[in-house]
């Protein structure tokens, strides 16, 4: 980012062209101030407004700007001319005013979007006139790169300046609203900041003037490049980092850390209370052992990853959620009832799972989503028509699902609880479930056993059994 403060010897201003979009010319303003540059664009109707402001609050020469010209003003000649005065007229101007630089100067050539001095003063502003009001609509904001590195700047400095005399532009506004957040969304991009050649993804940030955050998103913003995470380990409760190129847990675990290794952590890199993780869009292999660093978490998800197989779950004695969509999953372990004993849903949709059978000792399992598989043969369902307390079951999407009544062979394994799966999002109607019991009543019957049947089964009937 730009700092004039740092460098108003090293200040370029140029107007290399114009542009005339209907009928009006726009001058193409050049800024550089040191390795940074940026391009902004005005008509001079602009230049004559900034100019009235200067002369009347900052005691400029009045007659420097070229005149106005009513007749003729969009002749070719006569834009190439006005665009090299107006180049000078800058140019004259910043020097006189260079040492003060007054804020109508800073707007004019978009120093408070890319200078860290000048946007922080924008910021102070927002907040001090729409803080509340913002925090009365949500206590969560989304802060992009250039924004967050200016106040990481800003809190390097030991001993702040005094900046301005109007009050309202104070820094104090930004951290004090800052601190009053809860939520906050970190957004970066892989392409150049506006018309500047800044990349934000490439800048470090830190946050430790966000005292009570509990919802953190960070999204296209590698986390290498967060340090002095400090407080937010003790408040996040909701951490998301998606479209990071993450490939492991212990790069967001220890980020800030030279040598991330896990041998080296201790109670400092320990996220407290962070319950739902989402790390979703990444290029994770492996659920690391990292993971234990986040030992509240209740829901962790991570799909649209690179995993293949399922470890380290047995640091997690809370989890019961687990999103694991769109990975490469082929097969799972028999003994998968010994990592997620308690688990209570399951998504693995979008894998390449042929078989049920490693589900059938997930006794407390209640939802579970295996559509877009390639789960093939209905008998796969045997395996997990006894789980007690299953309700959720998503299936589509698999070649199973094309098969003739595939949802009455899919409810029929489920006996007596038939009623309560909802299949595919869609409970089961009156006609599938009577069918069920018809299905289950011939195959006793095939079987050589007796049904017995007793009041609460007959609902379930509106035909007779047929004669065998």
């Amino acid at each position: 980012m730009a700092c004039l403060l740092l460098n108003q010897e090293n200040v370029h201003i140029k107007i290399p062209s114009a542009d005339t979009v209907d009928g009006i010319t726009y001058y193409c303003i050049e800024v550089r101030i040191a390795s940074i540059k940026w391009t902004v664009k005005h008509r001079y109707n602009d230049f004559a407004e900034l100019h009235d402001k200067l002369v009347s609050e900052n005691y400029v020469k009045k007659d420097i700007l070229p005149p106005k010209k009513l007749i003729g003003n969009k002749c070719e000649a006569f834009v190439e001319k006005r665009r090299l005065n107006l180049e000078i007229y800058l140019n004259e101007v910043y020097n006189y005013l260079k040492k003060a630089m007054p804020r109508e100067l800073a707007v004019f050539l978009h120093m408070h979007i890319y200078d860290i001095f000048f946007l922080l003063q924008s910021m102070a502003l927002e907040f001090f006139t729409e803080g509340n009001n913002l925090l009365q609509k949500s206590k969560t904001y989304k802060f992009n790169l250039i924004q967050l590195y200016a106040i990481s700047e800003r809190l390097k400095q030991p001993c702040p300046p005094i900046e301005v005399v109007d009050r309202k532009y104070d820094f104090s506004h930004v951290l004090d609203f800052n601190s009053h957040l809860t939520g906050l969304i970190v957004e970066g991009s892989s392409e150049p900041y506006r018309t500047s050649n800044i990349y934000s993804s490439a800048l470090s940030i830190e946050l430790s003037s966000f005292k009570n955050i509990e919802e953190l998103t960070i999204n296209q913003y590698p986390v290498d490049k967060i340090y002095n995470m400090g407080n937010l380990r003790d408040t996040v409760k909701y951490l998301k980092v998606n479209n990071t190129k993450l490939r492991n847990i212990v790069e967001l675990a220890m980020c800030e850390e030279v040598h991330k290794n896990i041998e080296n952590a201790n109670d400092s890199h320990v996220w407290f209370k962070v319950t739902h993780l989402d790390l979703s869009d990444n290029r994770i292999e492996v659920i690391d052992e990292a993971i234990k660093l986040l030992p509240q978490i209740e829901c962790l998800t991570l799909n649209n990853n690179l995993l293949s197989e399922i470890s380290n779950v047995t640091l997690l004695p809370r989890l019961s959620q687990l999103y694991l969509a769109s990975n490469n999953f082929s097969t799972l372990p028999d003994d998968l009832h010994t990592k997620l004993g308690y688990i209570v849903y399951i998504d693995l949709s979008q894998n390449k799972l042929t078989s049920l059978s490693s589900f059938s000792k997930l006794y407390s399992l209640e939802g579970l989503d295996v559509s877009c598989n390639r789960i093939e043969r209905i008998e796969e369902v045997k395996n997990i028509g006894h789980l007690p307390c299953l309700e959720n079951l998503r299936l589509t999407g698999n070649p199973v699902s094309t098969i003739v009544d595939y949802r009455v062979k899919v409810l029929e394994p489920f006996g007596k609880r038939a009623a309560d799966i909802c299949l595919d999002n869609e409970k089961p109607n009156q006609k599938e479930l009577d069918t069920v019991s018809v299905h289950q009543a011939l195959r006793i019957a095939r079987e050589g056993k007796s049904p017995t049947f007793t009041a609460s089964d007959a609902p379930l009937f509106s035909a007779e059994i047929p004669n065998i």
